[in-house]
């Protein structure tokens, strides 16, 4: 896996970029079968759902097979990292390389602090009840509203969520008051459009309890190596007709026009800055025996317990 860090023009830091090879299926993998959706790890199911067929959310079932990919974080690895999340994310992706449980597979990634579930909190709302609003209810059933925050992009845990008097819980809080909680990882499903934890479960419920904006790290899929370079080769090609453009209208119009490449010039970075973090949809692999398949299992982990879609 090949890394590079991922700046703004004016040089911030928005993330790393993961271009991963060789790798071509996850361990945690997104199945599908027709409107119906399978996540599993090395073969054992993580979460059903089904699309609502009038396209309005998504009914799921989460067993209690999910396993993360990053392992327990010591306290002392949490003090020396705090207010870092450019050190965090490179120590994320190595445990999402290393683990036979990641969602990692060949092509370009996002793994970036910077989330959209950071900028829609109310100012009149504390951060206790606006990731209390975020967290998609149920277990081990439930149902994810499409239209609820204006297109979703709730967060659903993928074990239930711990309660505030938790052991791991109260260490963590400690943590979040004093400002060194580590990261929550997130993975962007466009599927089930919404965020899912893949670690951090303990740590998202002890900033809600102590009412904390919660460090975050967000992993998504961004444009492909193989459509890479002609998308690359496209926004030069607009910077240079541009170019021409302007230069046309200079010797018509006269000094009155503005220069061309202070024009194009920021648009250009524009588009290539969205190669690199542009999200794009999830892969999804067909599901060996389809629907068929797909019931027999929702039937396996759902017996006795009354699934209706099953």
């Amino acid at each position: 896996m090949q890394r590079s860090d991922v700046r703004r023009d004016d040089g911030t830091w928005i993330g790393l970029s993961l271009d991963v090879q060789d790798l071509p299926r996850p361990g945690l993998c997104v199945f599908s079968a027709g409107p119906r959706l399978l996540v599993s790890r090395s073969s054992r199911p993580v979460l059903l759902a089904v699309v609502d067929e009038h396209l309005q959310g998504v009914d799921f079932w989460r067993t209690e097979e999910y396993r993360s990919c990053v392992p327990p974080l010591r306290a002392d690895a949490a003090r020396a990292l705090a207010g870092s999340p450019q050190r965090w994310a490179h120590r994320f992706a190595q445990h999402l390389i290393d683990s036979p449980d990641s969602p990692l597979h060949e092509g370009r990634w996002l793994l970036s602090h910077e989330s959209p579930l950071l900028r829609w909190r109310r100012p009149d709302a504390s951060h206790a009840e606006y990731w209390s609003s975020m967290l998609v209810d149920g277990h081990p059933d439930g149902y994810i509203d499409w239209y609820v925050h204006s297109g979703s992009w709730e967060v659903l845990p993928l074990r239930p969520m711990p309660a505030p008097d938790d052991g791991r819980v109260k260490a963590y809080r400690k943590q979040a008051r004093e400002g060194t909680l580590p990261p929550v990882l997130l993975w962007w499903v466009s599927g089930l459009d919404c965020h899912l934890v893949l670690d951090g479960h303990a740590r998202l419920a002890a900033a809600i309890a102590e009412s904390v904006e919660p460090p975050l790290l967000q992993l998504h899929r961004t444009v492909p190596r193989d459509d890479l370079a002609a998308r690359i080769d496209s926004a030069v090609g607009f910077y240079e007709s541009e170019l021409t453009r302007f230069a046309e209208l200079r010797a018509v119009r006269g000094p009155t026009v503005p220069d061309g490449a202070a024009t194009a010039g920021p648009q250009l970075v524009r588009l290539l800055h969205d190669l690199n973090t542009t999200q794009q949809p999830t892969w999804a692999w067909p599901l060996p025996g389809g629907e068929v398949r797909w019931h027999r299992i929702a039937r396996e982990v759902t017996t006795g317990r009354g699934w209706p879609l099953t």
